[in-house]
């Protein structure tokens, strides 16, 4: 489940709802879920409490899943177009630079939406779950690019897309938690190198001559 604009807010109301989560999304980068208050919030988008809570009703466990929304958003649009096909090799290394080049060019080390899960599992279990349904959502978008590559004989028959994609998808999650502690891209770098390597094992000893 993901939180949506209320359908009786104006245009206007649209924008100002769009920008207090984007603040917020900043703040919650820069100083974790918890450190942040709706006061924080507030100050930051020169909102009052009464405005605010006319947006987020649900106070900031609302907040943070509309914060969570954006942040998954964003996630995506960044490995788009390759992560809508991923159903050839040249797909998969253009998806791989283009996380990289993401998250390289972000002011803030790691996930967000990981992030986000480590600080929510202990403290919003119901909060928590639904920011992994996002994770399971990203991870489902690789999984449908390995199934593609079984089918078009690029995989070979017996390989799990269900297992791969874990696999990756572990191999990014790690990679970005290494990333924010040593606080460089090496350690995405080298897992997702890591990950398609291991993807190219699972391709049959002749593939298809009409797909690279």
């Amino acid at each position: 489940m993901t939180t949506a604009t209320p359908a009786r807010l104006t245009a206007k109301g649209a924008a100002t709802r769009a920008r207090i989560v984007a603040t917020a999304a900043d703040l919650v980068l820069a100083r974790g879920v918890g450190g942040t208050s709706l006061d924080d919030v507030r100050a930051g988008t020169l909102t009052s409490k009464s405005q605010l809570f006319h947006y987020f009703p649900g106070g900031k466990s609302e907040l943070v899943l509309a914060i969570a929304d954006l942040q998954m958003e964003r996630v995506l649009r960044a490995q788009r177009p390759f992560l809508d096909t991923l159903d050839t090799w040249a797909a998969w290394d253009g998806w791989r630079d283009a996380l990289v080049a993401y998250y390289g060019s972000q002011p803030h080390w790691g996930c967000p939406i990981g992030t986000l899960v480590s600080e929510l599992v202990g403290t919003d279990p119901a909060a928590a779950a639904e920011v992994v349904g996002h994770m399971d959502r990203w991870r489902g978008l690789l999984r449908d690019g390995l199934d593609r590559m079984r089918e078009g004989g690029l995989l070979r028959a017996d390989a799990d897309p269900g297992r791969l994609a874990l696999a990756v998808f572990a191999a990014v999650q790690g990679g970005l938690l290494l990333t924010q502690a040593m606080r460089s891209i090496e350690p995405l770098t080298a897992a997702l190198d890591a990950a398609l390597t291991a993807l190219r094992a699972a391709a049959p000893a002749r593939p298809p001559a009409v797909l690279r």
